[in-house]
Parts: C-alpha cells; sequence; structure tokens
C-alpha cells in the first residue's frame, strides 16, 4: 500500500512539474516527510526529480535550445550561491512569505497585464538567469522562482519546459552528489520499488505533454500564473 500511494504522488507530482516546469518537489516533500526522515525523502525526491528533468528535455527536445540554457542557466547558477549566502542571518518564515507576496503580486500584475514580456535577447537572458538564481538561492525555492522569471519571457511552450529542465538537470545533479558525499541514503525505501517509481514519473510527464499538447500557446502562460499564485498563496498561509 505504501509504494501504491508513493507511486500515485509520484505520478500527480510528475504530471504538474513537467506542465509547470515547477512543483514536483513542493508536492512531494511534505507529503513523504510523513513516512521517511528528511534525508530520505529530500535523496529519494531528488533521483525521482532528476529524472524528470530528463523526461521534460526528452519530451519537449524540439524546444530545446543551447544558448538559451547557458546564458539563462550558467548565471543562475553561479548567483544561486551569492544569495544562499545571504539566508543564515533572515528568519526562514520570514523568506518564505515574502517570495509568496512576490509571486502573489507577479501573478496578479501578468493577469491584469497579460501581453507584457521581456525582449528575448542575449543580455536580458543573463540578467533573467542571474536573477532567478539569486533569488532561488535566498528563498531556497528554485524551480518556482526560474519559472517567473521565464514566464515573464513569454517563451514557446516547449521551450519553456525543454529550458526547465536542463537547468533543473544541472541543479539536481550537484545536489544528489551532495546528498551522496554527506551520507544520505534511501534507508527503507526498497530499491526494487525506485524503478517503480521513476517509471511512474516518466508516464506521469508523458501525460503532462499530451496536455501541454492541447493548450493553446495563449493561454499556457496563464496556467503557468495559476500555479505560481497557488505555490505564492500557501507560502504565505502555511509558512
Amino acid at each position: 500500500m505504501e509504494i501504491l500511494l508513493i507511486a500515485l504522488l509520484t505520478f500527480v507530482a510528475a504530471t504538474v512539474g513537467t506542465i509547470t516546469g515547477f512543483g514536483t518537489s513542493t508536492i512531494m516533500v511534505p507529503v513523504l516527510l510523513f513516512w521517511f526522515p528528511l534525508p530520505v525523502t529530500l535523496l529519494l525526491v531528488g533521483i525521482i526529480h532528476w529524472f524528470g528533468d530528463i523526461w521534460k528535455i526528452t519530451l519537449f527536445r524540439k524546444g530545446f535550445n543551447w544558448k538559451l540554457v547557458l546564458t539563462f542557466g550558467v548565471p543562475g547558477v553561479l548567483l544561486a550561491w551569492v544569495g544562499a549566502s545571504l539566508v543564515f542571518s533572515i528568519s526562514e518564515v520570514v523568506l518564505s512569505q515574502i517570495l509568496g507576496g512576490f509571486l502573489l503580486l507577479y501573478t496578479i500584475f501578468i493577469f491584469f497585464n497579460p501581453s507584457f514580456v521581456l525582449p528575448k535577447n542575449t543580455a536580458m537572458a543573463i540578467m533573467g538567469g542571474g536573477a532567478s538564481g539569486f533569488l532561488a538561492g535566498i528563498f531556497g525555492i528554485g524551480g518556482a522562482v526560474r519559472s517567473t522569471v521565464l514566464s515573464v519571457f513569454d517563451l514557446e511552450k516547449a521551450v519553456y519546459i525543454a529550458t526547465a529542465g536542463a537547468i533543473g538537470l544541472a541543479i539536481d545533479s550537484a545536489r544528489l552528489v551532495s546528498y551522496w558525499q554527506g551520507g544520505a541514503t534511501l534507508g527503507d525505501v526498497s530499491m526494487w520499488s525506485l524503478p517503480v517509481f521513476i517509471g511512474v514519473s516518466f508516464i506521469g510527464a508523458g501525460v503532462a505533454k499530451k496536455i501541454v499538447d492541447k493548450i493553446p500557446q495563449k493561454t499556457f502562460r496563464t496556467v503557468i500564473a495559476v500555479f505560481l499564485f497557488a505555490v505564492g498563496a500557501k507560502l504565505i498561509l502555511f509558512s
């Protein structure tokens, strides 16, 4: 029963996370903490998240753009370290509520200004990537912040998801190595169940692709904004 429930959770998280470019960890971590200690939870979700990044790149490979990934991702990774160095003197609850307020204000702005976009050029990608990495380092929720900045560019659906997947893959690879070096293990998670969860995550990503294909490009940005609004409300109300 436990494996079945985790598989169902993985399916839901993978589907939502592929559509929106973020949210897999946001959905899975709080639930899995009912079963496992934090180190096991982070490692398990990290592995599933890593494969989820692979599925995003594979299923939406027509949108893969090396130039955008590098110009957005490299500054983001570098400035994430800078942002992370600033968090230790600030309350975690305060940070979460600030981020929640930022997400709510952003989504309200987008609802009232649906045509607002940033120029899609190299300089803006570098600045956007740096800003998203810096904010992710401070707030600790990289996917939501990265998706917020990417959505301002109003990218084509496949480009948005593939870019989010590629940047996420680099970050997830680094954190999985960090977990391993720190001695994290899967604990009571049976090794034969891990391929089940990975397989289910692929099924969820496949379902998400079918859903994304049916979402008109002009409303895709609104879909992302709705999920960002939900995350922002959650951070303000339940931090």
